[in-house]
């Protein structure tokens, strides 16, 4: 459920002070109920994500032709990336963060981590359209728990950065991140379901099917 950005903003995250010249993009509320204590779950489910993995085939087929134009037009060279076109978070960084755990690292998403705390998890990536950090936080829910907080600050890159954030919007908000939640939700049910029973077998052959197709 996309959130009110006070959802954000309100709270004492150590990203605000990190990342101040970013711009909020937009805060999700993830369907990740838990306990106090399941803030590392949600960070290794979100660390082993893929793109590939949504739910929704044409947001497969929108991320396909993303990545296709970036190929034909340069967007993702690796000289557009962090530590290439714009500095690493990660040398902004206070000394207790610093000193501190960074976060796992991401194989199948284009993303740096940065840091990680109890409850804030940040990773970063770059490309010629965009700075952006994701930001992932675990927070009270209204039934006495807790949940996953998921914000997207963004630096774009010129008019053109602009312009292709704008343009992207819909497909995000409309095609790309509501099949996204549900898929965060099925994988959250079936990582919390005993051994053995179908929705931990369901999520097996789920994670086999995806491994044999990457």
């Amino acid at each position: 459920m996309k959130l009110p950005k006070t959802a954000h903003t309100d709270l004492p995250w150590r990203i605000h002070e990190v990342a101040p010249d970013f711009t909020l993009y937009d805060v999700w509320a993830l369907p990740t109920p838990g306990g106090p204590d399941d803030f590392p779950r949600l960070v290794r489910q979100v660390a082993g994500g893929d793109t590939a993995d949504n739910p929704s085939w044409i947001a497969r087929i929108l991320f396909k032709i993303r990545w296709k134009l970036g190929e034909l037009f340069g967007w993702d060279d690796p000289d557009s990336g962090v530590g290439s076109r714009v500095p690493r978070l990660l040398d902004r960084l206070p000394a207790d963060l610093r000193d501190g755990p960074q976060g796992p690292e991401l194989d199948k998403l284009p993303f740096t981590t940065v840091y990680l705390t109890d409850n804030e998890w940040a990773a970063e990536m770059a490309n010629r359209t965009v700075h952006a950090v994701m930001h992932l936080s675990w927070v009270p829910d209204d039934d006495g728990g807790y949940r996953g907080q998921m914000a997207v600050l963004v630096k774009p890159n010129g008019l053109f950065g602009r312009a292709y954030m704008a343009a992207i919007a819909p497909f995000r908000h409309l095609i790309v991140y509501p099949p996204l939640m549900q898929g965060i939700a099925r994988e959250w049910q079936a990582s919390s379901a005993p051994a053995g029973t179908p929705l931990a077998r369901a999520r097996s052959s789920s994670k086999s099917a995806t491994s044999t197709a990457n």
